[in-house]
């Protein structure tokens, strides 16, 4: 957002990604379309396998998508603006926030404080919106990514598409942000490699080849992506709860299966790290907060607090389940959230 910021013109921004220089923009969110992915099924994504991407994009850690959107939407990284998991320790209660169902008492102008980009460029005089499910309007993901322009929610593909088109078209300088959920929701249930995914994939290639031919032609659209995704085997899944010993000293587990919060007894964190790290061994990077600022970026006081005091972020074809936290895990296909390569790099896909 900041570098298409920089590409309308609007100073105080760097274009880091050198986007061209437009009137008008569309930044179109594919949920869990990641880079590996779409080179893999590019057969099935004609239009969007043409476009010119801006290569050695990650979306940040952890990959998923409260984090991403957050960052995407503020242009920071998630120790500034505290989004540091699908679910994460509200700090002082003992409790979880699911931070895309958001069942905490928590004020997310207070939770996230930082102002959108989105709003930065409707303060410098450019016409800036959303473009999202009805069902997500004032929810308090969207108050911590989106918040600060108007919300156009729709109901249906065709709707979004007249709506991108109308409010794009409603001032000479616009930008409006889109987001397109229906791939991850596939992913993790049938998973990332199957029919269900590459149909879906297709289908959502026509819907944007569509959206650019009807937009105006002084309109660059970026198609990109909050996270990659990877299949897990249904079997010989790894259940914490039946190691005892791993989870001794743990008060709370938050996160996902792939990027594990542990919020341990005071002092405790380093015995727990060596613990873990010792019984998992390759299979994962065990870190504690000190050593956690090339993923999350320099970490707010306030925000340290809600990161893990230790931190298990999974490789290759391995999460950390709990049977007794996260049991609706267990049935998932589809993951990310962790650091692999698969997992954080996702496409800027540029169509002029």
């Amino acid at each position: 957002m900041p570098s298409v910021a920089a590409a309308m013109g609007v100073p105080g921004f760097d274009n880091a990604l050198a986007l061209p220089h437009a009137p008008r923009y569309v930044v179109f969110l594919v949920d869990g379309l990641g880079l590996e992915l779409l080179r893999q099924h590019a057969d099935v994504a004609p239009f969007l396998s043409s476009l010119n991407n801006i290569e050695d994009v990650v979306c940040g850690v952890p990959s998923t998508t409260v984090t991403s959107l957050t960052s995407l939407g503020t242009g920071l990284g998630a120790g500034a603006h505290g989004m540091v998991g699908y679910t994460s320790r509200v700090p002082g209660s003992g409790r979880r926030l699911n931070s895309l169902k958001w069942d905490q008492p928590v004020d997310p102008l207070i939770w996230q404080p930082h102002p959108t980009v989105l709003y930065r460029l409707q303060e410098a005089g450019v016409a800036a919106s959303s473009v999202n499910d009805a069902k997500f309007e004032g929810t308090g993901l969207t108050v911590c990514s989106q918040r600060g322009v108007p919300f156009h929610g729709v109901n249906s593909v065709w709707e979004r598409l007249d709506v991108i088109i109308d409010v794009i078209e409603s001032a000479p300088r616009s930008v409006t942000y889109a987001y397109e959920s229906r791939l991850d929701h596939v992913g993790h249930g049938k998973g990332c490699t199957s029919e269900e995914w590459r149909t879906m994939l297709g289908t959502i290639d026509t819907e944007l080849a569509q959206l650019r031919e009807e937009l105006p032609r002084d309109t660059v659209l970026v198609v990109t992506a909050d996270h990659g995704m990877i299949d897990l085997p249904m079997d010989n899944r790894f259940d914490v709860d039946s190691e005892p010993m791993l989870l001794g000293d743990v008060e709370l587990l938050a996160g996902e299966a792939r990027f594990r919060h542990l919020y341990t007894r005071p002092g405790a964190e380093a015995d727990v790290a060596s613990r873990w790290s010792e019984h998992l061994g390759d299979r994962a990077v065990v870190r504690t907060q000190e050593g956690l600022e090339d993923w999350f970026g320099p970490i707010a006081p306030e925000v340290s607090p809600r990161i893990g005091d230790v931190v298990v972020a999974s490789l290759g074809l391995f999460a950390v389940f709990s049977s007794r936290e996260f049991s609706i895990e267990l049935k998932m296909r589809g993951f990310h959230g962790s650091v692999t390569e698969a997992e954080l790099r996702i496409p800027v896909l540029v169509a002029v």
